[in-house]
């Protein structure tokens, strides 16, 4: 049962590897004598099992990172020390195994091998070369590659009997049941400053004064970067650009499709099997059937019959009929690439022809700007060469066309050329003494920047903000009249009180569970529910008004439903797989601290040297 949730690491990682072709690490071995790194009992700890389990978990990582990592920087996350600890802790296993007996026979081996894909050949089926190709390819041996199988086997029988038999923890699994599929059923309404009688009275200096010392953070200008930059964008050229007239003649031929549009029809047409049932149909829109009707008939939508707009070239055959109808008229039935089909015409749209001289502007624009792009990007060779000899962006911009600016930049400052996501990125980033480097934009711009100055949050002055503060103040002040009215009204609903009664709008939730969203209210608006008894009232603060609430039932999850049921089943299971990898992981621990672990760290280190 739970010996099927621990993964069956050591077959996998190799079969893995031998598909991926150990993704280039550590396939070349090392060279001189050092053929182990380490032993466990009387079990070697090999240099390819330790480099298969040192790639492995270097994957895993970029997996979850995204990325791909160097393996400076895996061991600087200690992913060298948690393979190692891996391979220590499978070694030991495969120790104990040896010294109780239990191993498999050759057939149980055999049955493994036959199951590697990458040991098939062209015809699907086992192939005895490929399988000594690929095991050569990998750095293994036959003999130790069915060793390690039949290793893996063997510590899989010692896991199911360490952890064979543990019970499902029912009364944890009714518990957490009762928890997740539990309901409640409220009455709840919203309260907003309507509700006051009078103003909020404004707010003395002495208020304004404690508002302001009492929340500095509303008042605090965030750090400010003092940035010098240097930038240059198409739109900034490209009315210097000179475009060859011939250019745009050819780019027009080239888009004609777009400038001259034929004349058009908006078409819907329903296909029928044969010519027969394509008459019938036809004879039937004499009387009281619409073409509507004849397309639900068949159990479809107007979409499904909608041509769009199309041209006469695209109605072949249906042609003449349908740019002859008027708007509203059904034709046919007239034989299309489907089969007959009936065609009902629904607009007329007239052609369309922009001239040259029209269309002349927009793609004059649209060359000049990729033709401005690509001076830019022919530049960049020779302005990275002024960097690397030591200009600043002043000295940068005084040399190419660059134009030169100044911005105190802020997190959430967009305006200007921190509208660009690039230049944002390269300003939190770049820090004082950094030498400027060419950054690309969006639309094919370029910009260098350097820092100046960082300037530290400061507290704003209290008479340069004083309106903001009087602001704050006043919905502080706003929303406690609020809350406060929201309490006196509570006191007056009782569990059969109409809410409606007291001027209030209720809402009702008959099912409420803990996972539930009700829109309108706040994100502990559920848990709120379930922390009150039935007949309670509570009043929740919803950040700028009140709600109350009152909790008018509470109904158990009925144990017959088969969502409580497989609710009930799965958290038994996960929790029954709890335990068992909680007692595994403690039996290898104490395998572990009874079995010799020597390890050769020299053999390490010029095993990681490998993956340098």
């Amino acid at each position: 049962m739970a010996s099927a949730q621990k993964p069956r690491y050591f077959l996998w990682i190799i079969m893995g590897l031998l598909v991926v072709g150990l993704l280039g690490f550590g396939t070349g071995g090392l060279s001189g004598n050092i053929r182990n790194v380490g032993s466990v009992g009387d079990k070697q700890i090999s240099v390819n099992q330790y480099q298969r389990a040192l790639n492995q978990q270097i994957r895993a990582f970029e997996a979850q990172l995204g990325s791909p990592i160097g393996f400076d920087q895996a061991r600087k996350f200690g992913i060298d020390r948690v393979a190692l600890s891996q391979i220590v802790t499978e070694r030991s296993l495969d120790h104990e195994t040896a010294q109780l007996g239990i191993s498999v026979g050759d057939a149980r081996v055999r049955e493994e091998v036959l199951r590697v894909p990458a040991f098939r050949g062209i015809d699907g089926e086992f192939d005895r070369e490929t399988y000594r190709f690929t095991l050569q390819q990998s750095g293994l041996s036959e003999t130790d590659f069915e060793a390690g199988i039949r290793e893996e086997i063997s510590r899989t029988l010692l896991q199911g009997a360490v952890v064979s038999g543990t019970p499902l923890p029912d009364a944890y699994a009714d518990a957490l049941s009762q928890y997740v599929s539990e309901t409640r059923a409220i009455t709840w309404a919203s309260v907003t400053q309507d509700v006051l009688t009078s103003p909020v009275a404004g707010a003395t200096d002495a208020q304004l004064t404690a508002y302001y010392e009492a929340n500095p953070d509303d008042f605090t200008k965030p750090e400010t970067r003092k940035i010098s930059y240097a930038w240059l964008t198409p739109n900034m050229i490209q009315d210097d650009v000179t475009v060859d007239e011939a250019m745009l003649e050819e780019l027009y031929q080239d888009r004609i499709a777009d400038f001259v549009r034929p004349e058009r029809r908006l078409v819907e047409r329903l296909v029928f099997v044969d010519e027969a049932s394509a008459e019938e149909a036809a004879a039937s829109l004499a009387g009281d059937q619409t073409f509507e009707g004849l397309v639900t008939g068949r159990g479809l939508d107007l979409a499904d019959v909608d041509l769009g707009d199309v041209s006469s070239s695209d109605l072949g055959a249906a042609a003449e009929a349908v740019f002859a109808a008027a708007p509203g008229d059904v034709v046919g039935p007239i034989n299309s690439s489907l089969g007959p089909a009936l065609f009902r015409m629904n607009a007329v749209l007239a052609a369309e022809e922009i001239t040259f001289e029209e269309a002349r502007p927009d793609l004059r624009e649209e060359l000049s700007a990729a033709r401005a792009a690509r001076i830019i990007d022919d530049s960049i060779d020779q302005m990275n060469d002024l960097l690397a000899g030591g200009a600043t962006v002043t000295d940068l911009a005084d040399r190419t066309d660059l134009r030169t600016g100044t911005i105190d930049w802020s997190a959430g400052e967009q305006s200007g050329i921190a509208a660009y996501q690039s230049f944002r990125d390269a300003a939190a980033a770049i820090q004082v003494g950094d030498f400027p480097s060419l950054t690309q934009i969006e639309d094919g711009g370029i910009f260098a920047l350097q820092l100046d100055e960082v300037v530290p949050p400061a507290l704003r002055p209290l008479d340069e903000v004083r309106a903001d503060v009087a602001e704050g103040f006043n919905a502080k002040a706003t929303q406690e009249a609020v809350m406060a009215k929201a309490q006196e009204l509570s006191q007056s609903i009782l569990p059969l009180t109409g809410f409606d009664s007291l001027g209030l709008t209720p809402m009702t939730e008959a099912a409420l569970t803990r996972s539930s969203f009700v829109g309108g209210t706040p994100p502990r608006f559920a848990a709120q529910a379930f922390d009150m008894a039935v007949g309670d009232v509570a009043v929740v603060d919803n950040g700028t008004g009140a709600i109350i609430i009152r909790l008018d039932g509470i109904t158990a999850p009925d144990p017959e439903d088969p969502q409580t049921a497989a609710q009930k089943q799965a958290a038994a299971e996960n929790a029954a797989a709890g335990i068992s990898q909680d007692i595994f992981d403690a039996f290898a621990g104490a395998v572990q601290s009874r079995t010799d672990v020597v390890i050769n760290q020299s053999a390490i280190n010029a095993v990681n040297a490998q993956f340098q």
